[in-house]
């Protein structure tokens, strides 16, 4: 009776693993789809988690934009504090958008994508960097231009890696693309620490 046991046993795991192996490719194209270009919302898919882009800008500390406010740019909804802030960011959204549209920059620095997060922010040369944690906050702003140059040059890779197709369109439009195609010139111009702002 063991010997039938262990049959059944290996068939069962044969089973298993064949339903395994014939999943993993759905579930690897499942993963990758929750990599998106820009920071957005899980549940709503509005970027950086509704919080106003221009605010980072204007305000002591960002503010929460309103559903009222929004604006569709990137393939992403935006929301902002009031009228005025959305109509600024229309006219220029490269300015006020997040870097690498609001993934991690040290994460980027040392080479993997995570989401940062709008209330871990900082400010330099007028750009808004997006990080994880705080602690990818200050090891960014120990030196600013080292990492900005290791974000630059893993961000391409990374993003047709873990973004597929929708990478191509966005790395050759917008602030991902400038800061692609500036951040080594930028990085030798940037006034480290200088114009930073930090959320408590």
């Amino acid at each position: 009776m063991s010997a039938i046991m262990r049959q059944t046993c290996k068939q069962i795991l044969t089973m298993v693993i064949a339903a395994s192996l014939a999943l993993a490719p759905m579930s690897a194209a499942r993963a990758v789809s929750i990599v998106t270009t820009i920071v957005s919302d899980p549940l709503t898919g509005v970027a950086i988690d509704g919080y106003d882009p221009v605010s980072y800008f204007t305000d002591p500390q960002p503010l929460q934009g309103l559903p009222d406010f929004e604006y569709y740019w990137a393939g992403v909804p935006w929301y902002f504090a009031s009228a005025a802030n959305r109509d600024v960011f229309m006219r220029n959204p490269d300015i006020y958008a997040p870097q690498y549209g609001g993934h991690c920059e040290m994460s980027l620095a040392r080479g993997y994508l995570s989401d940062g997060k709008p209330t871990v922010y900082t400010l330099v040369d007028m750009k808004l960097y997006l990080f994880y944690s705080a602690a990818n906050r200050e090891a960014f702003l120990l030196s600013p231009r080292e990492a900005q140059q290791k974000a630059s040059a893993n961000w391409a890779g990374l993003a047709r890696e873990s973004l597929g197709p929708e990478a191509q369109i966005w790395m050759t439009a917008g602030p991902v693309a400038a800061a692609v195609a500036e951040a080594p010139e930028a990085a030798d111009h940037a006034d480290e620490g200088h114009g930073t702002a930090e959320h408590p």
